[in-house]
């Protein structure tokens, strides 16, 4: 895996941490935040509300052909589920 680089900020219950502790801590968060900020957990989090035709679109692989689109109709909004 080829880890991105990006300020994490890591908050810990210890007082104090040594520097292979602490980079192990971060190695770890990035492993995770690989698995979860990829494209098909974008598509499973979010659907689509497409306006023109009163559709709310749930599948990932529509979601991911809209969102691959160059230029998106307007009122197809893109929304998260939480």
């Amino acid at each position: 895996m080829n880890p991105q680089n990006r300020d994490l900020l890591v908050l810990t219950k210890k007082q104090r941490m040594n520097q292979q502790e602490l980079e192990h801590e971060v190695e770890l968060l990035a492993d995770l935040l690989y698995h979860a900020e990829n494209f098909d957990a974008f598509c499973i989090a979010n659907e689509i509300i497409d306006l023109n035709r009163y559709k709310i679109i749930l599948k990932p692989s529509v979601i991911q052909k809209i969102i691959r689109q160059k230029k998106i109709r307007p009122f197809v909004f893109i929304s998260n589920k939480n």
